[in-house]
C-alpha cells in the first residue's frame, strides 16, 4: 500500500469524525438531548441487523450496512435537513451533491467511486437494499419521537399527514411493521401532538 493511499484513507476517516458534531432535530429516546448524525447512522446499522427478518424479499446485508454507514456523511457540509421543512428541502439535493463531491474525493479514487455509488444508491431508492435502508431511516426517528413524547413532531408542529407520508416507504418494504407505525401515528394524533389534517385511518389502509 502506498503512503499516499494510506494518507488519504486516514484523512477521510478523520473528516468523517465531524459527523459526530452534526445535530439532528430528533431527540434521544429519553429526550435528554438531540441526537447527532453519527449516532443516527450507527443506530440504523443496528436496526438493519435486527429488522432484516421482517423483509419479504432477499437483500445483500453487507451492502445495506455499507449504505447506512455512508448515507449521511454529506451532512458534514450540508447539515441535517429536517424532513418537515419544505424550504430547506428545496436546496437539499444541491447542498448534498456538493458535499459528496468534496468528502468522497478525499479517498483514493477507487474507494471514492465505490462509497459515492453507495450514497447515490441510497438517494435513488431503487434497489431492494436502498428501499430497506430508507425504510429504516424513517422508522428510527419515528420510534425516538414516540418515546420522547412527540420530540420533533411536537416542537415543530408537524401534521399527521406529513408523518404518514414520510413513513410510506415502511408500508411497502416492511409491511409487517406498518400497523405498528400507524398505531403510533394515530396515538399521537389523538393526543393532539400531531396536528389534525385528515380523518383517521386504520392500520390496514
Amino acid at each position: 500500500m502506498s503512503d499516499d493511499r494510506l494518507t488519504r484513507q486516514i484523512a477521510f476517516l478523520l473528516e468523517a469524525d465531524k459527523l459526530k458534531h452534526v445535530a439532528r432535530r430528533t431527540p434521544l429516546a429519553d429526550a435528554s438531548r438531540l441526537e447527532n448524525s453519527a449516532e443516527h447512522s450507527w443506530h440504523l446499522v443496528l436496526a438493519a441487523i435486527v429488522m432484516a427478518e421482517h423483509l419479504r424479499a432477499e437483500v445483500d446485508p453487507l451492502r445495506v450496512l455499507e449504505m447506512l454507514a455512508v448515507h449521511d456523511l454529506v451532512e458534514i457540509d450540508a447539515g441535517d435537513t429536517f424532513a418537515y421543512d419544505p424550504g430547506h428541502l428545496g436546496t437539499k439535493v444541491e447542498r448534498e451533491r456538493a458535499a459528496a463531491d468534496r468528502i468522497f474525493a478525499l479517498l483514493p479514487p477507487d474507494q471514492a467511486a465505490r462509497l459515492r455509488a453507495l450514497w447515490e444508491e441510497f438517494e435513488a431508492h431503487e434497489t431492494r437494499e436502498a428501499r430497506f435502508a430508507n425504510a429504516l431511516d424513517r422508522l428510527q426517528p419515528l420510534l425516538q419521537n414516540a418515546c420522547s413524547g412527540g420530540g420533533s413532531w411536537r416542537n415543530h408542529k408537524v401534521t399527521r399527514q406529513q408523518v404518514l407520508g414520510r413513513m410510506d416507504p415502511i408500508k411497502t418494504t416492511l409491511p409487517d411493521v406498518w400497523p405498528r407505525v400507524v398505531d403510533i401515528i394515530e396515538t399521537f394524533w389523538a393526543a393532539g401532538v400531531l396536528r389534525d389534517d385528515t380523518p383517521a385511518v386504520g392500520p390496514g389502509n
